[in-house]
């Protein structure tokens, strides 16, 4: 072989150990392209919570490159973290973690409810992946309507203000409130948070001694309520006093001794009586006739007596009794 094939030969060689030598570094200049990190929730405490209520959501995020890398992971999504919603440990290539974070749902509207989507989210390098869970919150119940005060006055049939009333004031709940009415007449009872007032029927009730019972039913307002109840005085039985001309009457009658004959003259006629009237007016007739009888044979006896007698002294005359 030549001296100039020679040469030819050594500058071919050299050209492809250039080449060669060029292309294995753009290989290694060419970096390989990471895998994507990997994150997933795993439990939530509840997908349907009440205004202001807490969440806790378990969550793993896994670092799927080469090396140890620095994984960034946090929580989002409306609702108010309180603890674990961010972190930023290292993970081994291929290993895995498990996060916890606790969260507050927002205030809603009784009656109201809404939907979060909560986000959790995991960054490893410039690689990011995410996971969502829809979360509702819901508003309790909407409040009974309450009053805020039931007052008004109590007077008696003549207008004037009753002191001293005993008053129940009873909601449409069935709660009852107790008071009095004040010097002028004047109540009040007024609602607080922790013993509300319903609203609709409210029945006030008045009492007091002497006084007929009074019942009033109103319908209670939010505002306020009031209430004018009327107590009827109970009638009580009169005295008459007795005339001066009884009074004296009854003295003489006491001052008189008490006789057979006045215990029968101030005997009540009774039926009995009444029905006997006749028969003891034919008895006394006949008392009558026998007591004539008797003294007409007693005045004859005395003349037969004086002409028998005649010239002979006067024999002492005899007097029959006449029996009663």
């Amino acid at each position: 072989m030549t001296t100039r094939s020679r040469a030819w030969l050594v500058g071919v060689a050299a050209a492809l150990a250039l080449s060669l030598t060029g292309a294995t570094l753009a290989v290694s200049a060419t970096p390989a392209a990471a895998a994507p990190p990997a994150i997933r929730i795993l439990s939530v405490s509840s997908d349907s919570v009440k205004s202001g209520g807490s969440v806790t959501v378990l969550f793993e995020a896994t670092n799927n490159s080469r090396r140890t890398e620095k994984v960034f992971v946090a929580v989002s999504g409306g609702l108010r973290c309180t603890a674990g919603c961010s972190a930023a440990p290292d993970l081994g290539p291929g290993r895995s973690r498990t996060f916890d974070a606790r969260l507050l749902a927002p205030k809603v509207g009784p009656g109201e409810e809404t939907g979060l989507n909560l986000a959790v989210s995991v960054r490893v390098g410039t690689q990011t992946a995410f996971d969502h869970q829809m979360i509702i919150v819901r508003g309790g119940n909407q409040p009974a309507p309450t009053v805020r005060r039931v007052s008004g006055r109590v007077r008696d049939a003549d207008g004037r203000a009753v002191t001293g009333a005993a008053l129940t004031v009873r909601d449409s709940a069935g709660h009852d409130y107790r008071t009095a009415s004040d010097g002028k007449g004047r109540f009040s009872v007024k609602a607080s948070d922790s013993r509300p007032i319903a609203a609709g029927p409210i029945t006030v009730v008045a009492r007091k001694a002497g006084y007929r019972t009074a019942r009033a039913t109103v319908q209670g307002t939010d505002g306020g309520t009031t209430v004018r109840l009327t107590l009827a005085a109970v009638a009580t039985p009169s005295r008459t006093k007795p005339s001066p001309t009884a009074v004296a009457s009854t003295a003489a009658a006491a001052e008189e001794p008490v006789t057979r004959e006045s215990l029968v003259e101030a005997a009540p006629v009774t039926a009995r009586t009444a029905q006997n009237e006749g028969s003891g007016s034919l008895l006394f007739t006949l008392l009558g006739g026998l007591l004539v009888a008797a003294g007409l044979g007693t005045l004859a006896l005395m003349l037969i007596r004086r002409r028998t007698s005649r010239g002979v002294a006067d024999a002492p005359t005899a007097v029959l009794p006449i029996v009663e």
